[in-house]
């Protein structure tokens, strides 16, 4: 591996090694130290290359590119030019030409390793009173991103067969497995929105590495099956899920355990298609499942009725009250989902590449990582739990104290971050149980007819039309 020659611009990657954890928009230190990037930056055999733009720096500033609400790569290259301006260092291009193929040289592997490690440390983190029982609660959930309409996304990703050509947009299915007690992304797998094993489950198999004993597992219905029971019952995890939509319960049969609530024995089906004799043999030919139905009494809900499967088979210790409590804290999945899409803008991702919108993603994982470890420990310094700590307001706070962290010199980043923290803990989420909204929007889009052609044969056809 090459390594720079000391100079100018290597005392300028020294700086920032030394500030990296309280960069702008990056108040980190904790969760992500600057012996961690750049152990990780050398495992994978990315060189520091005497440039401007080295691994770190690349590093630093598309991490603060995707927390910005301005995700574009001209404005990430102002903010690094706006630093170095702060620093007396002297100024970079406003070009975004350098940083570009930096970021495309920056391998995918370093932020995936780095989000899983945040996730992971974070988790391991939490005291003891954020655990369920002794049980440490994970969530899987999937959801959908898209991404500009280029040959190379669509090659990867293609877009939904129902729409024409030239019209839709490239979409990826994302499966994401969650830490419910801090909220942080444990692992993801990024995948094509249809085909052939290319559905929520079959991308999860390619998460079960993080699965081990004392876990318990929330997953909706879909992860309701025998094959995902067993598979995890394997690792030792526990499953409450919601009971697989091609399965039916019947109450009358099965030892009772109380009123609509019984433990059944599912046998093993055939061998699907995907699953190989090897797997499939190590399998249990049955394996025992408790199904309780539950009734939703609050009004506004939309389902009222459904039976979950568990295989927590002891109703002493785990009451039925409480299994029904444990599946509905799944939904968080869906609002950890939401700060993703919504609240950090990865719903429409920028890459022009497969290759470019992968790294995209892992860096919004990333930096999604490194903000709920900021909420986790705001939230065990005031004794509250990290769900009643606001993802928006924190986002918001973080923002407002880049400039500050900018132009802060190291003997004062303690305080801030202590003052940055305190406010965060501020940020309470209110307290609006069995709160139910409609589903409908009440502003109403501008009426712009729809474009039902490609971008390229619409002007074509408007160029026509202004010449005769």
């Amino acid at each position: 591996m090459a390594h720079a020659t000391p100079s100018y611009h290597t005392c300028q990657v020294g700086q920032l090694r030394q500030r990296f954890a309280h960069a702008p928009a990056l108040p980190f230190a904790e969760l992500l130290p600057q012996g961690l990037a750049e152990q990780v930056i050398r495992d994978e055999a990315v060189s520091f290359r005497d440039r401007l733009f080295s691994p770190l720096v690349t590093l630093w500033v598309f991490l603060s590119q995707v927390l910005d609400p301005d995700h574009s790569c001209r404005q990430a290259v102002a903010r690094f030019l706006a630093w170095r301006t702060a620093q007396g260092l002297a100024p970079c291009s406003t070009d975004t030409g350098a940083y570009c193929k930096a970021r495309g040289r920056l391998p995918k592997t370093v932020l995936a390793r780095l989000t899983r490690v945040t996730g992971r440390q974070a988790q391991e983190r939490a005291p003891a009173p954020w655990r369920w029982n002794n049980y440490t609660l994970k969530v899987v959930d999937g959801a959908t991103v898209s991404m500009p309409d280029t040959a190379a996304n669509q090659k990867a990703f293609p877009q939904h067969n129902t729409q024409k050509a030239g019209v839709g947009f490239p979409i990826a299915r994302l499966v994401v497995l969650f830490s419910l007690a801090v909220g942080t992304v444990l692992d993801a797998v990024l995948g094509r929105y249809q085909g052939k094993r290319t559905g929520e489950t079959a991308l999860f198999h390619n998460l079960h590495d993080h699965l081990e004993a004392g876990d318990l597992l929330l997953a909706d219905r879909g992860f309701g099956s025998y094959w995902e029971l067993a598979l995890l019952r394997q690792r030792g995890a526990d499953l409450v899920s919601r009971l697989h939509q091609g399965r039916h319960a019947d109450f009358r049969t099965g030892r009772r355990l109380g009123r609509e609530d019984h433990v059944v024995v599912w046998a093993k089906p055939q061998r699907p298609s995907w699953m190989d004799e090897k797997t499939y043999a190590a399998l249990p030919a049955s394996e025992a499942v408790r199904e309780l139905r539950v009734r939703v009494r609050p009004v506004g809900f939309r389902v009222r009725v459904l039976v979950v499967v568990t295989t927590l088979l002891d109703a002493g210790q785990m009451p039925a009250e409480e299994v029904a409590l444990l599946y509905r804290m799944r939904w968080y999945a869906e609002l950890d989902l939401r700060a993703l899409k919504q609240t950090m803008q990865m719903d429409i991702l920028r890459g022009q590449s497969p290759e470019m919108v992968r790294k995209e993603v892992w860096a919004h994982l990333l930096a999604y990582n490194l903000l709920r470890g900021l909420m986790a420990r705001a939230a065990e310094e005031a004794g509250l739990l990290p769900l009643q700590v606001s993802f928006k307001g924190s986002l918001q706070l973080v923002q407002a104290f880049a400039a500050v962290l900018w132009t802060a010199a190291v003997e004062e980043l303690e305080e801030i971050m202590r003052r940055l923290r305190a406010a965060i803990r501020a940020h309470r989420v209110g307290d609006r149980p069995n709160r139910c909204e409609p589903r409908r929007r009440k502003r109403r889009p501008k009426h712009y007819p729809l474009l039902n052609e490609s971008r390229q044969q619409a002007r074509a056809r408007l160029g026509e039309s202004s010449c005769g």
